[in-house]
């Protein structure tokens, strides 16, 4: 037996690989004298498995005989089960009437798979015997191939089997019963549904028939369902709310909102969630009503239903609930609100906003930024003056998301009059600056000519979220600021300027010039440090005008931090040059290991064209080394292999 579970494990992949490749399955013939010879059981094993695949009815006699044999007869079933034709039935209908045990369970297993109509006769005498696995397997034979024979028969067991028998009866009965009323025969159905229901057998079968006679009924199921939605059983509480979702018909979705007012609090949530699923607009009232008063759970199960549903009708009650004084109802009905497409959502939002106060203010402020209604920013504008900070800062924030380059400048007006929410504003001047750009520097000009230092930085910040030339400049005259927080303040902002290169190369210059000329040691070194952002940035630089510019200012570089961060620029310029400066530089102990980890990457590039493989090779030699970096020293082996 090891043997032929070992050959079979080995014939298997072959299988495989053979199924995709039919083109080597020996010939049917063949295989099929395989089967009649006394070839050892794990070829014989094989050839089933290529009969599964190309087996026609000439294999069945030869098939026939293995469904006996304990070794070979699940491989002989595989065939059979595949073979498309009637002898293939006949052959597992001859076997149903002479096995026993095991072998028996097998081949009817092989019948309800193929689902043989002639069968029947043959299986409904095997819910009578003794042994278990038969009964079940006939069971469910005969309710996978359905019709009324195979009704009759499950139905004369289910009332004659022994007690512990009957629950694998009923098994095949649901299945029968489902065959049955998808045939169209709904009330044979519902004669088996209503057998099981009343016969003694496990608490599924019972749940399983309970759903089955509901739905077979069609409208007449109702009052079954209602029996089950006010079952104190939870299980049968339960499959009524699946049969719920299923049974079709508006009078079903009024009886079941007609249920909620009467059912216990507990309950309420799972019969709303029933009303969303069944998508019927004519829950909505009842939905409604339930989510503007009531238990919390229960309301916040009542938005979640209008949430699921999605209609029109229910924004006016929703755009309500945004301004409840419970936080959570609240949001629950903005998710909702957010979620509702359609113009008439966004339009009922304006009309509500312009007439609205406090919570209901503030909520519709948020959503209308949500939303992204650009129709509701005459209200939102509005608002920036509010009396309520809260309302302030989310009208300011909606504007932030909404707005264009003539709410900025409203902005901008509101940031000079006293107790303006300077951050709030500041951040919602980037966010329309980001997407207007240019056409907002009139108004970011007003900032820059403020008389309050604070407003002059929030200017030079808006600069930089604008970018161009005229930006630019602006940012430079604030170098020479009276005040020197504004003047440390349009440093960092030139030192960390957008990089969109080219268009905004011209930084370079005053960059540079703060490098060698700055007032402060930081300006000094922010100076640098944007320089060499720029020389890593700017695509239009050539390797040898980046080595250029970076020699000019890598004097000016003091500290081993900025030092790093030109050889980090040095090792993305392609160019021989590059390799030798690295190696000279490397020669500071601090700078070392940066100079490895530039060089290895560095020199092992495709588009060095100015690089002999001489200095490749001795850079990466330089690196294995000196580098103290196992990794480093890796990268630059497999380099030096690679040359």
């Amino acid at each position: 037996m090891k043997r032929l579970l070992l050959t079979l494990a080995l014939g298997a992949a072959f299988f495989t690989l053979a199924a995709v490749r039919a083109a080597v399955i020996p010939p049917e013939a063949d295989l099929i004298r395989t089967l009649r010879s006394d070839a050892p059981p794990a070829d014989k094993a094989i050839a089933c498995k290529f009969l599964a695949i190309k087996g026609t009815r000439e294999a069945v006699p030869a098939l026939a005989p293995l469904l006996a044999d304990k070794e070979l007869a699940s491989w002989a079933r595989i065939a059979l089960e595949a073979i498309p034709d009637s002898t293939a039935d006949a052959a597992l209908r001859e076997a149903a009437g002479r096995l026993q045990g095991r072998l028996l369970v097998g081949v009817i297993n092989s019948i309800n798979r193929r689902r043989d109509v002639q069968a029947v006769t043959v299986l409904a005498p095997k819910l009578k015997e003794a042994d278990p696995e038969v009964v079940s397997a006939a069971a469910a034979a005969l309710g996978n191939i359905g019709g009324a024979a195979a009704a009759k028969a499950l139905s004369q067991a289910l009332d004659q089997a022994p007690l512990a028998l009957k629950t694998d009866i009923a098994e095949g009965a649901v299945v029968c019963a489902e065959r049955l009323l998808a045939a169209g025969n709904a009330s044979e159905a519902v004669r088996l549904y209503d057998q099981i229901r009343k016969a003694p057998v496990s608490q599924q079968r019972l749940l399983e028939a309970t759903r089955g006679a509901i739905l077979a009924r069609g409208a007449g199921g109702l009052p079954l369902l209602l029996e089950q939605l006010r079952s104190p059983e939870r299980a049968f509480f339960h499959i009524g709310l699946v049969a719920a979702r299923e049974l079709p018909g508006r009078k079903v979705t009024e009886a079941i909102a007609a249920e909620l007012e009467k059912t216990p609090e507990a309950r309420k949530p799972m019969l709303l969630l029933v009303l969303a699923d069944r998508a019927d607009a004519s829950a909505l009232p009842t939905v409604q009503k339930a989510a503007l008063s009531g238990p919390k759970s229960v309301r916040l199960a009542a938005i979640t239903a209008l949430d699921r549903m999605g209609h029109l009708g229910a924004v006016p009650t929703l755009l309500d609930l945004t301004g409840e004084e419970d936080a959570d109802l609240a949001k629950a009905a903005r998710v909702a609100l957010a979620r509702i497409p359609g113009k008439e959502v966004d339009q009922q939002l304006t009309a509500r906003l312009a007439k609205a106060t406090g919570r209901l203010r503030l909520a519709l402020i948020e959503l209308a930024g949500q939303r992204q209604t650009t129709a509701a920013l005459p209200a939102i504008m509005a608002a920036i003056n509010d009396a309520d900070a809260a309302t302030r800062v989310a009208a300011i924030g909606a504007a932030g998301l909404l707005g264009s380059a003539q709410h900025a400048g409203q902005l901008v007006q509101r940031l000079g009059q006293p107790g303006a929410e300077e951050a709030e504003i500041e951040k919602a001047l980037l966010a329309i600056s980001a997407r207007e750009r240019a056409a907002c520097l009139p108004h970011f000009m007003v900032l820059m000519q403020s008389q309050k230092p604070a407003l002059r930085k929030i200017g030079l910040h808006t600069m930089a979220s604008v970018g161009g030339a005229t930006a630019l400049a602006a940012v430079r005259t604030a170098l020479q600021d009276a005040d020197a927080s504004v003047q440390d303040e349009a440093v960092r902002t030139l030192s960390t300027w957008p990089n969109s290169w080219p268009e905004d190369a011209a930084v370079a210059e005053p960059l540079l010039t703060l490098a060698r000329e700055g007032k402060k040691t930081l300006h000094q070194v922010l100076g640098a440090r944007g320089y060499l952002q720029y020389l890593q940035g700017d695509p239009k630089l050539t390797p040898q005008a980046k080595l250029e510019k970076l020699n000019a200012v890598y004097p000016l570089l003091n500290r081993p931090e900025e030092r790093r961060l030109a050889m980090t620029v040095l090792g993305s310029i392609p160019s021989g040059r590059a390799l030798e400066q690295l190696m000279e530089l490397g020669a500071d102990d601090a700078l070392k290991e940066d100079a490895c980890s530039a060089l290895a990457g560095l020199a092992a590039r495709k588009d060095l064209a100015d690089a002999p493989v001489e200095l490749r090779r001795k850079a990466l030699q330089w690196v294995v080394d000196k580098s103290a970096n196992e990794q480093t020293k890796r990268q630059a082996q497999k380099a030096l292999r690679g040359l």
